[in-house]
């Protein structure tokens, strides 16, 4: 996949939240398409032949060169004036070609501010004052440096889209009791789908065997087996390890989890960062400003130099725009950024732009909701306490109506009731949020929800309710206290873990939550999160985040509930855990944790800023060299050699510097 070194710097057409531009989506066309015109040296047509045999007349060139070389310097045979132009010129063409295409019909559509017709000129320019070898050096390295950053940036993009793409092409779907092989695309919702040991799960599902193990690291970035029991979830991309598994299919294959992350990842690739986007636009204003000064430079000692003789100074304007070819910074950043996106999806992190990687690297302060975040969301009945009621009636009325409630504490709730909620149902069903439930069971008013409902509704309760430290789920009959369910939830293994690494990073935490503040306090004090507040309803975390902003701070935010999408737009870098996280989480997010592991909060943050460094040192690597053989350049000491020795040196250096990202290990 090749690059266009010479972006225009125009942005992609981009939709997503109006209040905070940096969060876009871009669904516009990549700057990498594929016109024959749009300034690519290489396409993808050969993407199955050899490198090599692809750039045959590159590397005949090179060998043309190399020969004529070898006998000049080496056996001092010189070559007549008409035999070495000829020679040169076979090799000039077969390297140069596509640059002098390109550069034609380029200057013929009014574009003649680009390195191929920087590099036409320049190369043309050296035969007519008789430096045909030079000449044919410059477009060989040239090209060879074209070549080899081409084959950079697709590796990058290759080795994104690999990652993430290993959806297989058929699956075994049992229907009518016998099994047949199909296109996953065929599978409806509901169907049931057989893995064998060995085999990847192709689509979205429940687990209807008994249980079975997997290798998640494709989703997860961990590579550990993972033991699902029946009814749990299955997400397609995981590989079956021992048993054959049956699952049944709960969403289309277009709209697995798997699906939405591939997508992702492509669409990334697309959004730019700040820096890149200087990048391009800086190359439209420096590369027709060299142009100029090139001229200057050949012009006008014509005024000033007594001894002045055109062709010298010809030259020097030669060397000064072959140095100044702004291509290692516009191909190397944009690699730096893939390789930043690509090594934060092996690791589990989705980052949808190689802006927010710039984003993360400026976040100071964490900001996270508890359930689903810190713990682990798998809420479990610890005390039933009720008054004026059977314990297993009270249960029976509030499972009726948590029934209606997708809220992990909900769930908790009718897992505990199990088969004793028998036929009562809830009619009526309210859900007031942040407070609770509020409809009618078997004729009476009913209300189950926190302490908040209770005092929304006017109804009195014990006041040793305010001392207890779990969840509470407070339940009233036709407006009279009727007891309380106590609900526990566990922190995660990882939470303390990556609350340090915060730290260790100068960034400070915060945790907002619904539930009560002495919850929210005891984990808090088990973690060591430096500021939390409970007993928040959605619009009280927006609010807090907001106040934050307005001390300056620069605010991630970290959630997996629906009410949290609108505090993840609000933040500067939205961050969704994707395992438990909703649809509209995982939609409003910048940066989604596959693996749900708060520890990824300071990976993706150590990304971020890994990548901003090499960005930055390809950034200062180029424009020193670069000045520094413009100067020489100048001044009649760089010749030809150097300049395109310079400029080809410069590049790769950069490129290899970024790819170093994809080696990293977090």
């Amino acid at each position: 996949m090749s690059k266009k070194c010479c972006s225009s710097g125009q942005e992609h057409p981009e939709k997503g939240n109006q209040h905070k531009q940096q969060k876009t989506h871009s669904h516009g066309n990549d700057e990498h398409n594929h016109d024959e015109d749009d300034g690519h040296m290489h396409g993808e047509a050969s993407v199955n032949k050899p490198s090599w045999l692809e750039h045959w007349n590159l590397l005949l060139s090179l060998l043309i060169l190399a020969v004529e070389l070898v006998l000049e310097y080496g056996f001092e045979i010189h070559l007549s004036k008409p035999v070495s132009f000829g020679v040169n010129l076979v090799a000039y063409l077969l390297a140069g070609w596509n640059v002098l295409r390109l550069a034609f019909r380029k200057a013929k559509r009014g574009d003649i501010f680009n390195e191929f017709v920087l590099m036409s000129v320049a190369t043309i320019g050296a035969f007519y004052i008789g430096e045909y070898s030079e000449g044919v050096a410059v477009m060989v390295f040239y090209s060879i440096g074209e070549w080899f950053q081409d084959e950079a940036v697709s590796k990058a993009k290759r080795s994104i889209k690999a990652l993430l793409d290993i959806r297989p092409d058929e699956v075994s779907v049992v229907r009518g009791g016998k099994e047949s092989v199909v296109k996953p695309a065929d599978v409806q919702r509901g169907e049931i789908i057989r893995i064998k040991p060995g085999e990847k799960v192709a689509l979205d599902g429940k687990l209807l065997s008994e249980n079975a193990s997997f290798n998640t690291a494709a989703l997860t970035g961990e590579s550990k087996p993972d033991t699902k029991y029946n009814g749990e979830q299955i997400l397609a991309g995981m590989i079956n390890l021992n048993t054959v598994a049956e699952v049944e299919v709960s969403a289309l294959f277009k709209d697995s989890k798997l699906s939405r992350i591939l997508e992702m990842v492509q669409d990334a690739t697309a959004r730019k960062s700040q820096t890149q986007l200087f990048i391009s636009r800086f190359a439209k204003v420096y590369t027709p400003i060299v142009f100029f000064l090139a001229l200057a430079l050949v012009l006008l000692p014509y005024l000033f130099v007594d001894n002045y003789v055109f062709n010298d100074w010809l030259y020097r304007g030669l060397v000064f725009l072959v140095i100044s070819c702004p291509c290692a910074l516009v191909v190397s950043i944009p690699l730096g950024y893939f390789g930043g996106i690509g090594l934060a999806s092996r690791n589990g992190i989705l980052f949808k732009g190689g802006n927010f990687l710039d984003v993360m690297t400026k976040v100071n302060t964490v900001v996270m909701d508890k359930t689903g975040t810190l713990t682990k969301g798998v809420f479990k009945v610890q005390e039933v306490v009720s008054e004026g009621l059977e314990k297993s009636e009270l249960v029976r009325i509030a499972a009726a109506l948590e029934k209606n409630s997708t809220h992990p504490v909900g769930k908790a709730v009718v897992e505990y009731a199990g088969d004793s909620i028998g036929n009562t149902t809830a009619t009526e069903v309210e859900e007031i949020a942040g407070h609770g439930l509020k409809g009618k069971v078997e004729g009476k008013e009913v209300l189950a929800g926190n302490l908040k409902l209770l005092k929304k509704f006017d109804i009195t309760y014990p006041v040793e309710l305010e001392k207890v430290v779990y969840t509470i789920v407070v339940v009233t009959v036709d407006g009279k206290y009727a007891g309380y369910i106590t609900i526990a939830d566990e922190i995660k293994e990882d939470a303390k873990h990556a609350i340090d690494v915060l730290h260790g990073q100068g960034v400070k935490t915060v945790m907002l939550s619904g539930d009560k503040q002495s919850v929210v306090d005891d984990v808090a004090k088990h973690i060591g999160i430096d500021e939390a507040y409970g007993d928040l309803l959605p619009e009280g975390k927006v609010e807090k985040v907001q106040a934050l902003k307005d001390q300056g701070l620069r605010i991630a935010f970290v959630g997996d509930g629906v009410n949290d999408a609108p505090v993840i737009a609000l933040a500067d870098a939205g961050i969704a855990m994707g395992g438990l996280g909703s649809d509209a989480t995982i939609e409003t997010a910048d940066v989604v944790i596959q693996n749900d592991q708060p520890s990824r909060i300071g990976a993706a943050i150590h990304v971020g800023k890994i990548t901003r460094t090499i960005v930055w040192q390809n950034i200062i690597l180029a424009m020193v060299v670069k000045l520094i053989v413009l100067a020489l350049g100048a001044g009649g000491v760089a010749n030809l050699w150097e300049a395109v020795i310079a400029d080809v040196g410069v590049a790769l250096l950069a490129i290899l510097n970024a790819v170093r990202i994809q080696r990293v290990k977090l």
